[in-house]
């Protein structure tokens, strides 16, 4: 903790600031990005992530189009149960375009994963796989985000 505290006046020297506080970065893409129409559950979760991150658009400057991959493995297996732990992986595939000019800013793809485990009960296994389908493209939208203030937040000043 202490360490932590020391940190502070060093980072406000070589000009750090919080990307999402009032006057950072982040404030300049706050409602001014707009994905495409979620196309199912994934792309909902996905988008609603990012609006939460980013805001709803109001009148969106930058249109983000994304492409979601999804994968699951089985990772524990038990004799006589089968897979008793999955891993889900994830891809978003990206681009940020211009609306006025319809020229691309940005592109890159994130990737990671989550987990969850089986149970005895069909519906609680389905429940744990959704949730972390859910979870899944909270931290993809996070990562996007992440990208997105790093790359753009000057691109995206007024």
């Amino acid at each position: 903790m202490l360490t932590g505290l020391l940190a502070l006046p060093v980072a406000a020297a070589c000009g750090f600031s919080p990307a999402h506080a009032p006057g950072g970065p982040g404030a300049a893409l706050r409602g001014q990005v707009r994905a495409d129409d979620p196309r199912n559950v994934r792309d909902s979760a996905f988008v609603a992530a990012l609006e939460d991150r980013l805001g709803r658009p109001q009148a969106a400057r930058f249109a983000l189009s994304h492409d979601i991959s999804v994968s699951e493995s089985g990772g524990a297996r038990m004799r006589r149960l089968g897979d008793t732990r999955f891993q889900v992986f994830g891809r978003v595939h990206f681009a940020l375009r211009d609306i006025a000019s319809d020229s691309e800013l940005y592109s890159g793809t994130v990737r990671n994963f989550t987990a969850y485990s089986a149970t005895s009960t069909q519906l609680a296994t389905l429940a744990a796989q959704e949730d972390a389908e859910r979870r899944l493209m909270v931290i993809l939208a996070d990562q996007v985000v992440a990208r997105l203030l790093a790359v753009l937040a000057d691109v995206a000043a007024p």
